[in-house]
Formats: structure tokens, sequence, C-alpha cells
């Protein structure tokens, strides 16, 4: 009996070894990203350079998602905003290729590039000693064990079990948030719950269009490439493909078929289809199906491109025109992705609307003093292929460039999370032009810099200083304001930033074609009565009895400010300073001022940029909003 006893100790004491075993060999982390797509990239770059433990994991082999994975290698918008990592891509496209002139081969766009030449270069920016990176690698499951996250994730045959301080969901259609339990949309939102008049009186969960991209290469005249007939093929479906007429200005069809193949048309005589009108969009709403239920369904959306293609080659006589067999590394030479437009978008601290981005210095949330990433191209949906579909004119909103808070990243109830890629808290129209490629690479930039300051701080994302997130992307050349005239080069550049996100100085929108505005007239007078007023926002007691003219601030007159506001800031202080503060004006007391110099004074000498702010943008004092007066 005692022998069978020890046998029994034996073999459990045998057992508890190979549990233990089985439990070291899970990875643990301090955050994990889960999708290796544009934000995700930025993310895991962006909060590595920050000192953070990163693990990324990634279905493809290839980093950049909707870039490069998906084939959409051509950049909509910020052409004028290079914020930050975004901006280092393009200059790593321009090193590549040999300068702008080189990728702007496409009039869809200024930077049109190969997806695997992106692929290759955001590698290499992602070259970070702190970032690991697991590729051909899936999430199954993903759980909380107390403060920590449990993920399952599979390579091959081989499942691991990564354990995390805090998730980034990165994924195309905000799937880890939605296993987690965070709140979301779908859809189209009513026009009750977001104030928004363009949206339609009743929610539905009708996404946009998506497509199946494909990259096509030019093999010389003469050379027949022309597919086999799809199944399906009716050449009907496709007769307005030649219309290049422009959907924001009035005007009728406008038929130009090789103007149409140029519209994507990459470097190395390559051309990227992605054709709305007549061409390779379809409708196809698979966010709430399962992985399996997915790919068959996308197997229509692959066959419907082929169709587009096979139209191309046979009515409009592009046969030269085939399949680049040297991109994607699939048996079908198509992406390992399709370009999902839509997503899930969480119910985050802050839901940025249509107004907030066509008047956000007039709305009782001021999101923008909580930016965290910029964009400027204009709302663009795609419902032509959706009969269901409201016949609402997006295009026709007119706003100005604008700025993403901060909070459209948080979701309201979970905690330890973190959401970029198209899934933040902004309305289903304010989506229209959040999803474009610029803006999502900003958005994850902004994600890896919340990370990284909340494992820093040791709190809840919900719980950062706003303003550290942002300092720590000004402090990487990203944009928190949409100023156009304002860029990272200029030595100004972060005392600017901070001015316009205090909304001291505020800047002027312009709604304009296809790449939106912002202005902050750096160079303009500025009088006294213009900046006494954004001041007395923020130091509204000490400026209370402060008379201030129209006429031109001068020196003297901003001394005065500052000193009611902070009596030991004096006008002979600023002048002992003046040598550092990079002005080139006399420091007289009758030298007149211009936004730039009072901006960078004010924010030298007053620092209204460190007052803290909550989620909607309104100030904070010993731990009360000013603006709500409700205890945070």
């Amino acid at each position: 009996m005692r022998q069978i006893l020890s046998f029994f100790i034996i073999i459990l004491v045998g057992f508890g070894s190979v549990a233990f075993k089985a439990q070291a060999q899970d990875v643990k982390t301090d955050l994990l990203i889960v999708g290796g797509g544009a934000s995700g990239t930025t993310a895991g770059v962006q909060a590595a350079r920050m000192g953070t433990k990163v693990l990324m994991i990634e279905e493809t082999e290839w980093l950049g998602g909707m870039l490069t994975s998906a084939g959409v290698a051509a950049i909509d918008g910020n052409h004028q905003m290079p914020s930050g990592l975004w901006g280092e891509f393009r200059q790593k496209l321009y090193n590549y290729y040999g300068g702008p002139a080189a990728v702007e081969t496409g009039w869809v766009s200024n930077t049109l590039f190969e997806p695997s030449v992106g692929n290759r270069l955001l590698k290499e920016l992602a070259n970070e000693k702190n970032l690991t990176i697991w590729y051909n690698t899936a999430w199954q499951d993903v759980k909380k064990h107390g403060k920590v996250w449990r993920v399952t994730v599979k390579n091959g045959k081989k499942k691991k079990v990564i354990e995390a301080k805090l998730i980034i969901d990165a994924t195309e259609l905000g799937d880890v948030m939605a296993k987690v339990g965070a709140k979301y949309d779908l859809g189209m939102d009513s026009r009750q719950e977001t104030g928004e008049a363009y949206a339609p009186e009743k929610a539905n969960d009708i996404v946009q269009d998506l497509t199946y991209v494909v990259v096509l290469k030019d093999y010389g005249k003469g050379t027949d490439k022309t597919i086999k007939k799809p199944a399906g093929y009716n050449p009907k479906e496709f007769d307005c493909a030649c219309d290049v007429s422009d959907p924001a200005a009035d005007g009728g069809p406008n038929k130009n078929c090789l103007q149409m193949m140029g519209y994507g048309r990459l470097p190395n005589n390559k051309y990227m289809i992605n054709w709305p009108k007549c061409g390779n969009d379809i409708y196809l709403n698979i966010v709430e199906k399962t992985p399996a239920q997915r790919t068959e369904a996308l197997k229509e959306a692959k066959l419907h491109t082929l169709r587009f293609l096979y139209y191309l080659q046979t009515e409009l006589g592009f046969k030269n025109f085939g399949i680049a067999e040297d991109e994607f590394p699939t048996t079908d030479h198509l992406p390992m992705i399709p370009y999902h437009r839509e997503s899930r978008r969480v119910k985050g601290l802050a839901q940025l609307a249509v107004h907030h981005v066509a008047n956000p210095f007039d709305q009782k949330e001021a999101y923008y003093r909580t930016g965290i990433a910029v964009g400027d191209y204009t709302i663009d949906h795609h419902h032509l292929k959706n009969p269901a579909a409201p016949n609402i004119e997006f295009i026709k909103i007119k706003v100005p460039s604008y700025n993403v808070p901060l909070g459209s990243l948080i979701p309201q109830e979970v905690g330890g999370l973190i959401v970029a890629e198209k899934s933040i808290g902004v309305t289903n129209i304010v989506n229209g032009a959040t999803r474009l490629q610029p803006v999502v690479l900003g958005l994850g930039q902004a994600a890896g810099a919340l990370a990284a300051v909340a494992l820093r701080n040791n709190v809840q994302p919900r719980e950062v200083s706003i303003r550290e997130v942002q300092q720590a992307l000004l402090a990487s050349k990203a944009f928190i304001m949409p100023y156009i005239d304002v860029k990272p080069q200029d030595p100004h550049f972060a005392a600017l930033q901070r001015i316009g996100a205090t909304g001291i100085l505020k800047g002027t929108g312009v709604a304009y074609k296809w790449a939106n505005q912002t202005w902050f007239y750096p160079e303009r007078p500025i009088s006294e009565h213009e900046l006494a007023s954004g001041l007395k926002t923020y130091y509204p007691e000490q400026l209370k009895t402060f008379q201030a003219s129209g006429a031109n601030l001068t020196l003297k007159t901003l001394g005065e400010m500052l000193t009611a506001v902070n009596p030991a800031v004096t006008y002979d202080t600023i002048v002992a300073q003046w040598p550092s503060l990079g002005i080139t004006a006399p420091a007289a007391p009758a030298t007149e001022l211009n936004r730039r110099q009072a901006a960078v004074i004010v924010d030298r000498f007053l620092n209204p940029f460190s007052l803290p702010v909550d989620f909607k943008g309104h100030l904070k004092t010993q731990g009360v909003s000013l603006k709500t007066n409700e205890k945070l």
C-alpha cells in the first residue's frame, strides 16, 4: 500500500512538474498589441521608443495592414501634415524611390508605393530593441486575471499564453474589444443619438463597402495577360467604371478610361485597383461573423475583383495589365486581407461627432484640447454597392481639418485596454474621415504613447495626464493640432501646438476640396483684445480687471498681462530671456508682436499647457472640472 501511495505521489509530482514547465513557457510583457496593421505598427514603435517592453502579434507575415497587406498603397490626406511616424515613413519612401516626385505617380494621392516596399520599410521602422513581433500568429482567447490579461495565441500548431499588463486592440475590426465586453456601435447612428443633421432618422447596421484590392502590372505592349473568365461575370455591372467625375464637385459624368486606370498608378508600372464607381467595391458586412465565416464570405469579394479585372482586360482593352506576381506572398497573388473601411466603434470617453469637427471651438466639449492625431481628408463614405443604404451625400458635408481626442481611444468601462485602428470612439459619419491611412497611423502612435505613459505611472489609461501623452507626441514631432502652416521643422512647432491646444489662440478652419485646412497664421499681428480674451479663459480672476484695447499687442502690454497673471513675470524677466526665445524682433517696449511671438512668450512664462484638462477638454483645478464643477 505504501509503495502504491509513493507511486501516485511520484506521478502527481511529475504532473505538477509538467504543469510548472507549461506555466513557465508563458510569455510576459508590459504591453501586448494585437494586430500589426497601420496603427499596431506605429503603436509598437512609439511605445518601444518610450522604453516600454512591447510584444506585437500579427496574423500575416507583413506589417502595415491596409497600407500593405490590403494593398491600399496610396496615402489619402495629411500631405501637408507629416505628423510623427507618418512623416518618418513617408521620408523612407522618398529615400527609397528618389524623392517626392517619384511617388506622385497616381492622381488619387501625393504618395503611392508598392505594397511590398511599404512592408519592408515599416519593418525597418519597427526595428526597435524594446519591440518583439510574432508574425503568422493569431489570437484565440483573451481573459482578465486580476490586473493582467492572459491571451492565448496560435502560431502554426503551437499555442502560447501571453500575459500582459495592457492591451492595444489594433485589429482590423475591433475584435478584441468586442471579446472582452467593451460597448460599441456598428453601422449608422441615428441623428437623435448623435445630434448630427446628416445622420439617418433611425440607426441601422449598414457599414461601408469594402474592397478586395488587386495590384496589376503593365507587362508591356503586345502582352496578353487576360485571366480566365470568372464565374458570374456580367459586363453591365461595370458600365460606368470610366466615370472619373469628382463626387465632391458639381458637374456631370466625365468618362475617361485611361484616367480611371491612372487613379492608383504606383511606381514601377504597377496599378492599385481600388475603384468605387462600377468597380471592385462590394457590400459585405462581415464584422460580426466568425473568422471561418469571414473567409468564406470574402471569396465573393475576391471573385468580384477578378470580374472587374476581366472587364478591364476584355471590354476596355487593357490586356497587357496582369496581376503583379512579385507583390503579395499568396498563391493567387491577391492581398492577404481586404480593405475594411469600417469597423466596430468603441463607446469611448470621448465620442467625436461632425459638429466637433466642423466647429471645434464652439462645442460644450472642448475635445480639440485633448487632440492626439490629426486629419484633413474630407468625409468620404462608400455606399454605392448597397441599395439599402440611405441616400446621404456625405461628401457634401463641409468640415475643416481636425484632431481626434484622446478619450476616443479609451473604452468607457473596460480597464487595461486601448483601442486603435478604425475602432475608436467616433460617429459613423466622422469615421468617413478618421478611417484614412495617415490618421490611423497617428492614432496608433497616440495609442503607443498613451500605453507608455500609463505603464510608466502605473495607472489605467483613463487616469493618465492628457498633457503628458500630448507632450510625448510633440517630442516625437507629431501634430496634436491640425495647423497646416506650422511644420515639425519649425523651431517653435511644439510651443505653437501647445498654445493651440489650450485654445488661448485659436486656428482658422477652412473646408477645402479633398485636403481641408486649419491655419494658425503665426506671422499675423495680434491685438491686445485677442490675447487677453484667450488668457481670460485660463486666468479669469487674475485678469478680471485688465482692460485691453483693439490695438496691436506690444511687448510692454504683454508684459503687463503676464505680470497680472503671475507677479514674478515682468517685462524685464521677458527681456532677460529674450535671446533664448528664438524671436528675431527687438526686445523693446514698443515692439509689436505677432501670433507666433505672443504664443512663444506665453508658453515659456505662463506655461498654460501644464494646467490639466479632463477628457472633455475642460480645465481642472484641485480635482474639479472648471466647466462642469464635477469632481473627477
